[in-house]
């Protein structure tokens, strides 16, 4: 018999033993007596046995020496998510008849519909195994909606509770009472999560259920009608936008079809993305990606389809591409930015609000790394200001810092972006929800900086992040002088000193975190010190504060 068909019979025992132990702790509710309550306690221990056999078969799969298909990898990762929820459904089995020793009369419960809450979890548990081997969305969700049924039996019965404490009820069975229907409330939350697993098992993406429905209705909404079994999801990892991102495809999709990419998440964040792209598509076609369909889900996520662009990122570009690939794109960038910005520019000063955006971030920096939290010091006579203060003194130096124009930015303009396409020659950006119209030095140095973290350390790469950051540079320089704008490169040194700062949130390695926030330290006492001897428009960005 295969590892793997062992398994399967054993998860299959498990989820009659854990039914069989609901339905006896139910009867016990009904009619409590002591030989139901001794098989309840003594059936716990068979069903922990099952659950550890599962647990280390599978661990003698995964570690097996034959390599295993992705197929049955997902139905291991989910059988043992499975069985681990089983033995808690189990464990709150057990807990009721301990929690009924408290009441006075246990016929006290019998006036709280308990006894849905009983079915609801039964008939959840019914569905698992057919589920599991006919790989059924169907049964899979219809689990997981029993998880918000007992959530409803719950808040009807915790709000008449509280009502009849108030009243002056009998507090104590009242209390228990409550207790008890919490335990089905939480087999419910079990449930849920071994619904979202046999999913996993049938899509081989881990979601949460309502990721789930939502790219289920986003499909049908757009035209693909492909039950959610067909349908190939495969996640991008590594962003930073709180949303689930992934492409979709069709499995019996023809090769020539492209994926999609959906994504999931905060619907005003979506809804920004939504509307900046159809702002970008008007004034230069093709340069965002088209949204195939957009979807309001709740009232505070929402859902996305949206073209997927083949090509490259520039990260791929700088961290392993040719030289003269990277140059035809940040010349074809520089032509974008160029174009967009004269297209757009308003001649009213704004200010950046660089220094607002440090402070509304040192929690956050401060938390990955506390020991850039410092206190104000002296050496004789010779202050050393903690990062708050310098921020304090930079805030009151840079106050008359403006660019002269406003321009539409990308928001985010970090190489990751950022897709240039070789055959088209052609950039086009992504992720464009924080766009909007304001100093374009925010976009110059959040590209900046997204170069110089790159945590690749071999000359050649790094040669090519600082050829990207010095053509950028004089690019903006450029653009600067077309326009009049003579305080760029303090404005620039101003939003570098931020990205260097903020970027340290996410970044683990000690020793280069250090390094962009001495770096960032650096440049803002330039300004400082500047600002108390010359004017701005003197203001030398220092070029090797961005060579690593």
């Amino acid at each position: 018999m295969s590892i793997l068909k062992e398994v399967r019979e054993n998860f299959r025992f498990m989820v009659s033993e854990v039914t069989s132990q609901v339905e006896m702790t139910h009867d016990f509710t009904q009619d409590p007596c002591r030989g139901l309550v001794e098989k309840i306690f003594s059936g716990d221990d068979y069903i922990d046995t099952l659950k550890s056999l599962i647990e280390e078969k599978t661990f003698e799969m995964l570690m097996a020496v034959q390599p295993v298909n992705k197929r049955d990898v997902a139905m291991l990762r989910a059988l043992n998510t499975i069985t681990s929820n089983l033995e808690r459904i189990a464990d709150f089995a057990v807990n009721i008849p301990r929690q009924m020793e408290h009441l006075k009369n246990s016929a006290f419960l019998h006036d709280y519909g308990l006894a849905r809450s009983f079915e609801q979890v039964i008939i959840g548990l019914g569905c698992i195994v057919p589920a599991v081997e006919k790989a059924d969305t169907g049964l899979a969700f219809k689990i997981c909606h029993s998880e918000f049924e007992l959530d409803s039996f719950y808040a009807a019965t915790f709000a008449r509770i509280l009502d009849e404490l108030a009243a002056g009820g009998e507090s104590g069975d009242l209390v228990t009472t409550l207790h008890i229907a919490n335990y089905l409330e939480r087999m419910g939350d079990s449930l849920l999560n071994i619904g979202e697993a046999i999913l996993f098992a049938v899509v081989g993406e881990k979601m949460k259920i309502h990721q789930y429905r939502a790219l289920s209705n986003t499909l049908a909404s757009s035209g693909v009608e492909a039950p959610i079994s067909q349908v190939e999801f495969e996640s991008i990892w590594g962003t930073r936008s709180g949303c689930r991102i992934g492409t979709v495809q069709r499995q019996a999709m023809e090769e020539s079809r492209r994926p999609v990419l959906f994504k999931h998440g905060n619907l005003k964040k979506l809804k920004e993305e939504k509307d900046n792209i159809a702002r970008w598509e008007k004034l230069m076609p093709g340069l965002p990606p088209r949204i195939w369909d957009f979807q309001k889900t709740t009232e505070s996520r929402g859902s996305v389809l949206m073209e997927y662009l083949a090509g490259c990122t520039l990260q791929d570009l700088v961290i392993n591409g040719g030289e003269t690939e990277l140059d035809n794109a940040l010349f074809l960038l520089e032509e974008t930015l160029g174009r967009a910005w004269s297209v757009t520019k308003d001649m009213n000063p704004v200010s950046s609000n660089f220094v607002k955006q440090m402070k509304a971030r040192c929690k956050a920096v401060f938390r990955m790394h506390p020991e850039f939290k410092t206190h104000d010091l002296a050496i004789g006579d010779l202050a050393l200001p903690s990062f708050e203060a310098l921020l304090e003194k930079l805030e009151a130096a840079a106050g008359d810092l403006k660019a002269p124009l406003r321009v539409l930015i990308h928001g985010d303009l970090n190489l990751n972006n950022i897709i240039y396409t070789q055959d088209q020659e052609r950039v086009h950006f992504i992720d464009l929800h924080r766009s909007r119209m304001t100093d374009y030095v925010q976009d110059l140095s959040v590209f900046m900086i997204s170069n110089y973290r790159l945590p690749v350390f071999e000359k050649g790469m790094r040669e090519r992040a600082a050829t990207a950051i010095g053509t950028m540079f004089e690019f903006g320089g450029k653009f600067a002088r077309t326009y009049g704008d003579d305080c760029f490169e303090a404005r620039l040194a101003l939003g570098l000193a931020r990205s260097l700062f903020t970027s340290t949130r996410f970044e683990m390695k000690r020793d280069f975190a250090h390094d962009m926030y001495l770096r960032s330290i650096y440049l803002i006492d330039k300004l400082i010190n500047h600002q108390a001897q010359d004017s701005w428009q003197n203001f030398k960005l220092p070029r090797r504060a961005l060579i690593y």
